[in-house]
């Protein structure tokens, strides 16, 4: 009798264990304010490298962060891939153009917020419920609202991987470095406050560790 309790506990907990997804989810904010706009073309080498990572029934968003980025319209493009190979690939094909149209036509915004971008961003991968959570934000990490955008919430990052690429130093930030380095860590508290994981990628020929 215990033999066959022991049983159907493995086996219900196996039936279990096979539910948990283990897709991956990725949304790629990136930061077109200022003169931040002119290192768009570089977030287009950290798409097509998603893209080729990226398998099976994963989901990725690529969105701009500019005056006002909590709206599904910030999305440039957005995808869950195919378990059929040819269908997968046509799908990234479409994605890849839709992006270099973006490359081609972005235009500098007067603010950068990037915390409704975040919000987007976990709603979006939410919706999802991919089995891994990853935000990565394309971006020098300096936030400017717009009078009347309200953004001084807590963001609930639990199960998210943030990732900041590509922060680039201020022209302020040459003249006196904790300026940078206390960006970097307001963002990490942020992020860890919310029960996520934070680190930075600055060499973009080294993008292994990502995904």
């Amino acid at each position: 009798m215990n033999w066959r309790l022991f049983v159907g506990a493995a086996l219900l907990l196996s039936a279990c264990s096979s539910t948990v997804p283990h897709n991956t989810g990725v949304y790629l904010l990136v930061d077109t304010s200022g003169s931040y706009n002119r290192q768009v073309s570089k977030a287009e080498q950290i798409i097509l490298f998603a893209l080729s990572r990226l398998q099976p029934l994963d989901s990725f968003a690529v969105a701009r962060i500019d005056t006002a980025s909590f709206s599904e319209k910030n999305i440039i493009a957005k995808a869950t891939f195919d378990d059929r190979p040819s269908t997968a690939n046509q799908q990234k094909r479409a994605f890849a153009s839709r992006v270099q149209k973006f490359v081609d036509e972005s235009k500098a915004a007067s603010y950068t917020d990037i915390t409704g971008g975040l919000l987007q961003a976990i709603e979006f991968l939410n919706e999802k419920k991919p089995g891994r959570k990853e935000i990565l934000i394309f971006s020098d990490m300096k936030e400017e609202l717009d009078k009347g955008y309200v953004r001084n919430m807590p963001l609930d990052f639990k199960g998210f991987e943030v990732v900041a690429l590509n922060v680039t130093k201020l022209r302020s930030d040459n003249f006196d470095p904790r300026e940078y380095l206390s960006r970097l860590e307001a963002w990490r508290v942020k992020v860890e406050k919310g029960g996520g994981r934070w680190r930075v990628v600055n060499d973009l020929d080294r993008l292994d560790g990502l995904l």
